[in-house]
């Protein structure tokens, strides 16, 4: 088969920095690795962000989105309608992040092309694209013209549940797990190594050796439970009054965050870092990593997690529990319950993981849940359609 020419479009890609954009990057990047021409498209957020650049090897076009809102997200569909209708002979195959605005355009702009649409539902539950489409403004029709795609990736069996709930077809739903590369594991000389090159970066960032420190990474927002991860953390500072704990993200939440940290005295311990484009040095410095969300999902940071090899504490959900063999590679705790919460931090940082259960996550990502692995079978999903549309036309 020729060299496959693929759109992908992305509402979050480099450079913000997040769960979304590094799934996308990892996707883009491990297709060219398989000899697929990747081009991005993606909003220009900032009008100082080029038009054009090249991330990873991959070419990325920032079409022109307006900083209002409503007339921002109009704006960025008719300047992708345009772009994907000028450019329609020079791909094979577009896929699509979230079933949304972006998936919408697009559907519009090829349906009478022979050029398959590929849509990726990217979460679950209050936050997931099934409950958007019925919530929002224009939902409705937004989620008819979805149904219209030649084929929908979920993350997690949970979320194929989803789609196929809110009438997606059965059998064009694939579920196909989101991946993380692979980097070195963590052992006591990186975890070394890694805290003081934080500590060089900023002064903030200093955590002394013999200090427990405490990673929770992904959207600032309460739905992720960082109220009660707030409210657990007095639990570790008696235990150990030198401990940190990094929260580290960006989003609407954070005000409130910070005042949470003001009346429990915690400004000392708790500190907001903002986002990383890598989270491998950050995890490599950690001791535990944690994730307190009330919903379903698996983000690549805890996948990040294991695959580093730090200790791991997570909520309790359907695809958490089925990701760390019911708690034999990391603990899990049930959400909202901050003294539940709490109770874990010590004792997880107290009694570690043993050295076997932590190479056991390790290779359970590398197996299951590497970028590799990911971009391999989104490749094979895409080549059967295209081989099925070639029998068509024949």
């Amino acid at each position: 088969m020729t060299q496959l020419r693929l759109v992908l479009v992305t509402r979050k890609f480099w450079p913000l920095v997040g769960d979304a954009e590094a799934v996308m990057a990892n996707l883009a990047d491990q297709l060219r690795r398989l000899g697929v021409h990747v081009t991005v498209v993606t909003p220009q957020w900032d009008r100082t962000w080029p038009r054009q650049m090249v991330y990873r090897e991959v070419p990325v076009t920032l079409l022109p989105h307006a900083p209002r809102r409503g007339w921002g997200t109009l704006r960025y569909m008719y300047a992708l309608s345009r772009w994907l209708r000028q450019y329609e002979s020079e791909f094979d195959l577009v896929c699509v992040s979230l079933l949304q605005h972006d998936a919408y355009a697009t559907l519009g702009a090829l349906r009478h092309t022979p050029v398959p649409v590929v849509l990726r539902c990217e979460s679950g539950g209050h936050s997931g694209d099934c409950h958007w489409q019925e919530t929002v403004a224009f939902g409705s029709r937004i989620k008819s013209r979805c149904q219209l795609a030649n084929a929908f990736i979920a993350p997690t069996a949970f979320i194929a549940d989803e789609l196929r709930g809110a009438g997606y077809p059965a059998e064009l739903t694939s579920t196909i797990s989101n991946g993380v590369p692979l980097g070195p594991p963590r052992t006591p000389a990186n975890r070394t190594a890694a805290r003081a090159a934080l500590a060089e970066a900023h002064p903030l960032l200093e955590v002394a050796e013999y200090s427990p420190l405490v990673v929770y990474a992904g959207p600032l927002e309460e739905r992720m439970g960082l109220r009660e991860l707030v409210r657990a953390w007095p639990t570790v500072a008696d235990a150990w009054p030198g401990a940190k704990l990094w929260l580290v993200g960006e989003g609407s939440y954070d005000a409130v965050l910070w005042e949470q940290f003001q009346d429990r005295g915690l400004t000392e311990q708790a500190i907001m870092t903002g986002s990383f484009d890598e989270l491998d040095g950050v995890l490599h410095a950690a001791d535990l990593f944690v994730l307190p969300s009330h919903e379903e999902g698996i983000p690549p940071a805890l996948l990040t997690a294991l695959a580093v090899g730090v200790p791991v504490l997570v909520t309790d959900s359907p695809g958490r529990r089925e990701l760390l063999a019911g708690g034999e590679l990391g603990r899990i705790v049930t959400p909202r319950d901050s003294q539940a919460l709490g109770a874990a931090m010590v004792q997880t940082l107290k009694e570690p993981r043993t050295a076997a259960s932590l190479a056991a996550g390790r290779r359970r990502i590398e197996q299951q849940f590497s970028s590799a692995r990911m971009a391999a079978e989104h490749l094979q999903l895409f080549e059967r359609l295209l081989a099925a549309k070639q029998r068509k036309a024949s």
